[in-house]
C-alpha cells in the first residue's frame, strides 16, 4: 500500500502547500484508491500524482470545514469524464449529503456513475471488502472524525528456498502454493501449499485524524497503529492559540503518538505562516517527544 499526501496545508492554500487531501493506494491486487478529505484544488493535485479520478472508489471526509470539502463537488463532476467510472461512496458526518446534494443540483451537475453518500456516527465500525474502519469523534468544536483502517490479515510468507530444494522454480506455481493449493510435480511428488507458507500476518493498521486538539479519543483510536497521521497546525510556542482554535501543535501530536505507541507519526495540516526554512524546526520539536516522526509535504509518499 502507498500513502500519498495531496495537500498538507491548514485553512488556506499556500504556494508550498495545498489544503487537505490524502490518497491511499490499496494493495497491488486491487487498483482502488481511497481518498481522505478533499480540499479545494485536490483534483489538480491528483493530476500531478500517479492516480486517476476513475481509480478513486471511496472518499472519507473528516469534517465539513471548507478546507476539507470545497474540492469535492468539482472532483465528483470531473470524474464523470472518466470512461465507465465505477460506483463511488462518500462517507462523512451528518450534513454531508445535504452539502453535496445542493452543490450538484444547483450547478446542474450530472454524474454518469452511481454516487452513494453515507453519513456515519461516532464509534461506528464499517466493514468494507474485509477491511475494518473505526470512527472516533475528535475535539474540534464542530463534529470531526478520525478514521482507523485495519487491513485484512495477509497470508504467511512463502518459503521459496525450501521450494527450490524440491526443484520448484519461481513462477505462477508459487502463487498457487501460497494460496494453499496442492501441487503435483512432474515426478509425481505431491506438495501441499500449507507446508510451505508461514502463519497469517496481521495487516497494516493506519490512523488518519481530522483536525483536533490533543484528546484521549485520538490516543485510543491510534493505539498500536503502524502509522498515525496527525495534524500539527502550529509550533509548540503557539500552544494557547492552537487550543483556542481547536488545533494541535507539533509536540501535542507527538505526545499522542507516544502515548498510543504507534510505529510512525506523520505530521500534516501545517499553517501557511510557516515557510520551508521553518520545517526543520517543526520536525525537531516533534522528534524530541517521538523520534520516528515525518513532516509531510505535498506529494510526500509513505509505503505501508
Amino acid at each position: 500500500m502507498l500513502l500519498y499526501f495531496l495537500g498538507t496545508g491548514a485553512g488556506q492554500p499556500s504556494l508550498e502547500r495545498n489544503v487537505s487531501g490524502i490518497a491511499l493506494q490499496l494493495p497491488e491486487w486491487t487498483p482502488d484508491v481511497w481518498l481522505f478529505d478533499c480540499g479545494e484544488g485536490t483534483q489538480y493535485q491528483i493530476l500531478r500524482s500517479p492516480f486517476s479520478l476513475r481509480r478513486i472508489t471511496r472518499i472519507f471526509i473528516t469534517h465539513l470545514h471548507g478546507d476539507h470539502i470545497f474540492g469535492l463537488p468539482g472532483l465528483l463532476a470531473s470524474r464523470s469524464f472518466a470512461t465507465e467510472a465505477p460506483e463511488l461512496t462518500v462517507y462523512g458526518p451528518e450534513g454531508l449529503a445535504g452539502y453535496l446534494g445542493t452543490a450538484l443540483r444547483i450547478s446542474g451537475t450530472h454524474l454518469n456513475y452511481a454516487l452513494l453518500i453515507q453519513e456515519i456516527e461516532p464509534d461506528e465500525e464499517l466493514e468494507i471488502d474485509a477491511w475494518r474502519i473505526k470512527v472516533a469523534l475528535l475535539d474540534h468544536g464542530d463534529r470531526c472524525y478520525g478514521y482507523r483502517l485495519e487491513e485484512p490479515n495477509k497470508p504467511g510468507r512463502l518459503d521459496a528456498r525450501r521450494l527450490q530444494k524440491f526443484g520448484v522454480s519461481p513462477g505462477p506455481i508459487y502463487g498457487k502454493i501460497k494460496q494453499g493449493e496442492t501441487i503435483v510435480l512432474e515426478n509425481g511428488q505431491v506438495l501441499h501449499g500449507t507446508d510451505f507458507v508461514g502463519p497469517m500476518r496481521q495487516g497494516a493498521h493506519l490512523v488518519i485524524l481530522g483536525d483536533t486538539r490533543y484528546c484521549k479519543a485520538s490516543v485510543k483510536l491510534a493505539r498500536g497503529a503502524d502509522i498515525l497521521v496527525h495534524e500539527a497546525t502550529l509550533s509548540a510556542e503557539f500552544a494557547e492559540k492552537a487550543y483556542v482554535a481547536y488545533h494541535s501543535t507539533t509536540i501535542q501530536a507527538a505526545q499522542v503518538a507516544k502515548e498510543a505507541k504507534v510505529q510512525k507519526l506523520v505530521l500534516t495540516h501545517v499553517s501557511s505562516r510557516y515557510r520551508p526554512e521553518s520545517y526543520p524546526k517543526l520536525l525537531a520539536e516533534a522528534r524530541k517527544v517521538f523520534p520516528n516522526t515525518y513532516l509531510a509535504e505535498d506529494h510526500f509518499t509513505l509505503g505501508l
